[in-house]
């Protein structure tokens, strides 16, 4: 015992050191080498982006210290996930009351809806930093955004806080698919129909007021995310796109009792019996880990080619916190 609990601390203070180091070179080489200020305390006083360097580092090194132990994920994902967004919006908020610090681009402000950074390139024909931001989550941690980065999302899993209904959700791939297509081809009407970019915006506008709704009269009645699982287009894109990544979560077949303890766990809807069957979680899941700790048997494992599952584990929280951090302090509009 006392072995394993040397052994489980070294660990931790490796991972934590490691995503420390990860996240300042990162953004010291950003610091460093951007010309436009990227680091937001950069813009008000020179010199001090290297303060803010430091602590977005140090915040890092604590997230992952105590995700760790996967008993804290679930608790430590709701705090980190929601001052995130919390971060993001109140930049937005202040960037667009005439404090332009906070914005990214004072030029044109990009919409802060998910299923923008498909339709936003589509419309305007180039790709933007968000979009760069969102597509090296997808290669480098695959499906993660949909569990740690998405300022919709935050909310979303806020509110979807009640015990998930069992049975999975109805026709989920049919709503999905209907909301990809009208992003798609809406964003290529406006764009070959001259739109300007005033309408694209309001229509942009629109279907965020939509989710926002989905989100306040669905996922919190369904105790599921309701928004990430059925409506977003971005969730939709990451769902098929996370195959380009080689992280996998995998239930033991060896181990596990069939017992579906882990279903009333998850609120991506990616648990139900079906899935338990087939050994594998469903294409919702996005390797938060929540439910590893719901499974008495522990049969539910992450996956990395040939790492075993603690190792495969300790990479995804390296990569996946590493990501959050360097996000917190660049991810802005």
């Amino acid at each position: 015992m006392k072995r394993k609990s040397y052994t489980d601390n070294r660990a931790k203070y490796i991972l934590a050191l490691s995503v420390f180091v990860f996240v300042a070179l990162n953004l010291s080489m950003v610091q460093l080498k951007v010309e436009k200020k990227m680091i937001l305390a950069e813009r008000f006083w020179a010199g001090a982006g290297w303060i803010e360097i430091f602590f977005i580092s140090l915040y890092g090194a604590v997230v992952a210290y105590f995700m760790h132990n996967p008993a804290n994920v679930a608790k430590w994902r709701k705090y980190t996930w929601g001052l995130f967004s919390a971060v993001f919006f109140s930049q937005l908020i202040l960037g667009i009351s005439g404090f332009e610090n906070f914005l990214m681009t004072a030029d044109k402000l990009h919409l802060p809806v998910p299923a923008m950074i498909i339709g936003g390139p589509i419309y305007r024909y180039e790709i933007g930093f968000m979009t760069i931001l969102f597509l090296s989550t997808i290669v480098l941690s695959g499906p993660a955004w949909c569990s740690h980065l998405c300022y919709f999302g935050a909310l979303d899993n806020l509110l979807a806080k009640r015990k998930p209904e069992k049975g999975k959700i109805k026709h989920k791939t049919a709503f999905k698919a209907t909301t990809m297509v009208l992003i798609v081809f809406g964003a290529l009407i406006m764009r070959f129909a001259g739109a300007s970019y005033t309408t694209a915006a309001i229509s942009g506008g629109s279907f965020g007021i939509i989710g926002i709704l989905v989100i306040v009269l669905f996922s919190r009645r369904k105790g599921k995310m309701m928004h990430c699982t059925t409506y977003c287009p971005a969730g939709t894109l990451i769902n098929y796109a996370r195959f380009l990544n080689p992280f996998r979560m995998y239930i033991d077949d060896n181990s596990c009792t069939l017992c579906n303890v882990c279903t009333s766990h998850c609120r991506y809807d990616a648990l139900n019996r079906e899935n338990i069957e087939n050994k594998k979680p469903g294409i919702n899941c996005t390797l938060c880990g929540d439910c590893i700790t719901s499974c008495h048997a522990g049969s539910i494992k992450y996956k990395l080619f040939k790492f075993g599952p603690e190792t495969s584990r300790n990479i995804w929280l390296f990569i996946t916190v590493s990501l959050h951090a360097v996000f917190m302090a660049l991810a802005r509009l």
